[in-house]
């Protein structure tokens, strides 16, 4: 689709978005999109693995996957046949700071979608024959982990790149930890921690907004939890002030798996954008930017090159990642080092910028195409307050981006000589 032929206004928007709050401080937000005949559901809870107890992480990720194994009304095989039965899907999980839980099922049966829902979010009932299936899953997973090169280097850039702060740990947790965590521990994580405030819930596809609310108030107006903690707010460490380099030696593994970065700026930042769409020329559009042409099409160095934004309402990450081979490592990290030198010393050129501008508001409409790519912005705009006219506004906003407000904003959150740098794979371990 050519950008000039775009009509901006027939994105979501705020006449086209329907918003209601529950008295119990649920947001709903509700996207007819009457070109398909079915119904995607996408909600959080405030409630994430950063409430988690040291000596048993990987508990918020345990309770969320338990939801869908079985609930006070349905047992296990009751709840998926419920759900085989009309060809929908509904599935739970959790990050750090949220619990998230996502359905889809034709448009006539978005009633299930509440109900099981409601059932698992409200009623779990953790039957320990399935939590201890759940927990030789969850060790067979973190078995897993332990050998993939790429995972090693993740957790080992969390950890350096926020010490002491739940971002820094793995959500799933430690085998160690999984092994001390009892289906008690899930019961009382439930009470403490799941509550309805907060909670957003958006559904987009072929619905009626009032059926919506009408399903919404029948199945979650009335839930309610006075024994729910509220989340402690920690306070973030300080972003590197120097090199900080670790490898994790790996036996038996020829490749290895390279992650650097720094922090970035949070999502409701001013600098969000212009460092969103520096990275895109830095590290993402073609064939993965300049990182991806240096490290990778020029010197031949590695299989793949490139940079990735992450942020959150709080903090977020500027991360480059290559995979290459063990003797080609620090020739890597060299060059990726100087990518970003020569990005922080001087504006992008103008015509890098208009291709990433084209290419950023290009493939936007092909993201809104889908219910769940319609619901999943949704979340974005409530979840960040971005104002349900985000997407209307969002070529203009690029647009008006300049090579001197990409450069301001990036320089100050990168620094080649102030960066997390890890790996795993060949070599000697650095710890």
């Amino acid at each position: 689709m050519a950008v000039q032929n775009i009509n901006w206004n027939n994105l979501p928007g705020p006449d086209s978005i329907q918003r209601f709050t529950l008295a119990n401080n649920i947001t709903v937000l509700t996207y007819n999109n009457a070109n398909v005949s079915s119904v995607y559901m996408v909600g959080l809870l405030n409630s994430g693995s950063s409430l988690d107890p040291q000596d048993k992480l990987g508990l918020a990720h345990f309770t969320a996957g338990m939801l869908s194994r079985g609930t006070a009304r349905h047992n296990f095989n009751d709840f998926h046949e419920e759900l085989e039965n009309r060809g929908a899907n509904l599935s739970f999980s959790c990050g750090a700071n949220n619990t998230w839980f996502r359905g889809r099922a034709l448009a006539e049966d978005l009633e299930t979608l509440f109900s099981l829902s409601a059932e698992s979010l409200r009623q779990p009932a953790f039957r320990p024959e399935y939590f201890e299936r759940m927990r030789a899953q969850l060790l067979a997973g973190l078995a897993m982990r332990e050998q993939d090169t790429g995972e090693a280097a993740s957790l080992l850039f969390d950890q350096f790149l926020f010490p002491g702060h739940p971002y820094g740990q793995p959500t799933d947790g430690y085998p160690e930890t999984i092994q001390r965590i009892r289906r008690e521990d899930l019961l009382q994580f439930h009470q403490d921690q799941y509550s309805p405030d907060g909670m957003i819930l958006i559904i987009a596809g072929a619905l009626d907004s009032q059926q919506v609310v009408d399903l919404a108030k029948q199945y979650f107006a009335d839930w309610e939890n006075r024994s729910a903690k509220p989340q402690p707010l920690q306070a973030l460490p300080d972003p590197p002030t120097e090199l900080i380099r670790k490898h994790h030696y790996l036996e038996d593994k020829s490749q290895a798996d390279l992650i650097l970065g720094t922090r970035g700026p949070q999502r409701t930042s001013a600098d969000y954008l212009p460092v969103y769409l520096g990275n895109n020329i830095l590290g993402q559009f073609g064939l993965m930017g300049r990182i991806g042409e240096s490290v990778r099409t020029r010197s031949g160095l590695a299989y793949y090159a490139s940079s990735s934004i992450t942020a959150w309402a709080d903090s977020g990450s500027w991360e480059f990642s290559a995979g290459t081979s063990g003797e080609n490592l620090e020739k890597t990290i060299e060059l990726i080092r100087d990518e970003i030198r020569k990005y922080v010393s001087a504006p992008v050129s103008a015509e890098e910028l208009d291709d990433s501008q084209s290419n950023l508001i290009g493939r936007l409409p092909l993201s809104l195409e889908s219910n769940a790519g319609l619901a999943n912005a949704i979340l974005s705009m409530e979840r960040f307050a971005l104002g349900l006219d985000y997407y209307q506004r969002y070529a203009q906003t690029i647009r008006a981006i300049t090579p001197a407000d990409i450069l301001n904003a990036s320089r100050k959150y990168l620094d080649p000589d102030r960066l997390v740098i890890t790996s795993a794979g060949p070599g000697d371990d650095i710890l």
